[in-house]
């Protein structure tokens, strides 16, 4: 095979499982942000003009999270927010309902970019290993940035009503089961060996990604980059699963033969 055929499969994502590479194939930020948020949101909201919808979108997202951060969502007023954006009540409304509808999208943008990119991932059909690797860094990636809209799911969760507690829930048990699937695909081809609970092994490696959005200051003082943590946190679970080079080499030795 030509050398640049090679490149150009190796150095794109999910096979080059850099922040780089991802970016490239996700774009998460500035306007195909804001035009996400209004393809999941559009049908809750009087204004149909997306040129219209994507200026605005941005400053009452952008400021219900900064009102978030320095009052807390549930101290948080509709009127908090039409001063904070100087958009009038009226056409505030014309874009959220209330503050529940307004939760219910950010906690509805979250989920529908996680499915987007986890069953993105599953297309490409990784073996285990690489699997894991993809599904590591793709969500810190995500959540680094994403992170006003990971944080809000997090902190924010307690204050919701029940059917968003119960959304957010969901969304992080979803990503539990994906990370157990894994696991036992992963066992069941000779590459990883363990004997523990598996969904046990799944709740703490989530519990660990989530650390680099609640714990963004302290990885910030300690010069830890986003790199180094998602190899910290692959080899960490790798390390549980008992996982050797050598079992890898010999099932694809075999898938082979």
């Amino acid at each position: 095979m030509d050398d640049n055929v090679v490149d150009t499969i190796t150095n794109v994502w999910p096979q080059d499982t850099s922040i780089d590479a991802f970016r490239r194939t996700w774009v998460l930020e500035g306007e195909p942000l804001w035009e996400r948020v209004f393809a999941v949101h559009h049908e809750r909201m009087q204004i149909k003009n997306g040129k219209t919808a994507l200026r605005n979108l941005q400053k009452i997202f952008t400021c219900t999270f900064r009102l978030a951060n320095s009052q807390g969502f549930h101290s948080m007023s509709l009127r908090d927010l039409s001063r904070e954006t100087q958009i009038s009540m009226g056409g505030l409304y014309a874009y959220i309902g209330s503050k529940s509808d307004l939760a219910s999208a950010i906690e509805a943008v979250v989920r529908q970019t996680i499915d987007d990119v986890m069953s993105d991932l599953e297309r490409h059909k990784l073996d285990p290993y690489h699997r894991l690797k993809a599904v590591i860094n793709a969500d810190l990636y995500m959540n680094d940035i994403m992170h006003p809209w990971y944080y809000f799911c997090f902190i924010e969760a307690k204050g919701l009503d029940k059917a968003q507690r119960e959304a957010a829930t969901q969304m992080e048990l979803k990503f539990d089961e994906r990370l157990r699937e894994i696991f036992s695909d992963g066992i069941e081809s000779g590459v990883f060996h363990y004997d523990g609970n598996l969904t046990l092994l799944a709740a703490s490696t989530t519990a660990m990604l989530q650390q680099w959005y609640l714990k963004r200051w302290k990885f910030q003082h300690l010069k830890v980059n986003i790199a180094d943590y998602a190899g910290f946190v692959f080899g960490h679970v790798l390390g549980s699963l008992k996982y050797k080079a050598e079992d890898s080499e010999q099932v694809s030795l075999r898938s082979q033969a």
